[in-house]
């Protein structure tokens, strides 16, 4: 059952892309406004300017249509791999999206999308400042040995 909250029948989105280094702190996020396979290869290629040349990252995706969609120029730097259709607990991005939303996104009121934008990049600060909060976070079993995992959550 859903607890009872404040309800808004305004239809403005933001979204957040975002990969995680499994059992670190490491990860990189952008805030965009719309979830699509443009918005994708964006944050692919802003992604990628953060990899050294010698790096070479798996970015582990659920099956939205915009992560694999036939358009992308996956940069050389990175190798897609889809996780297995619903299965969203081989995904640990999804238990970062949990606790964004649990602890300071969920049950909110925003005026606008710049309001909203603001919202998730204070959560998504606040999260990095907590030393160890992402190592713990990404950490799971299969995932000791992968580079990155990757997905978008509709906030």
């Amino acid at each position: 059952m859903r607890p009872p909250g404040r309800c808004d029948q305004r239809f403005t989105f933001a979204y957040i892309f975002a990969a995680a280094e499994a059992g670190t702190d490491n990860a990189f996020a952008l805030i965009l406004p719309e979830v699509n396979a443009d918005m994708m290869q964006t944050f692919l290629d802003e992604m990628a300017k953060t990899i050294p040349e010698t790096d070479h990252v798996a970015l582990f995706l659920d099956q939205a249509g915009w992560h694999g969609a036939s358009a992308l120029r996956v940069p050389e730097c990175f190798t897609l791999v889809p996780l297995p259709p619903y299965s969203p607990e081989l995904n640990y991005v999804e238990r970062i999206w949990e606790y964004l939303k649990e602890r300071y996104l969920s049950l909110r009121l925003h005026d606008d999308y710049d309001a909203i934008e603001e919202a998730i990049a204070a959560a998504w600060q606040k999260l990095l400042a907590e030393t160890g909060r992402l190592t713990s976070l990404s950490w799971l079993p299969w995932a000791r040995e992968t580079p990155a995992t990757a997905t978008s959550q509709n906030l």
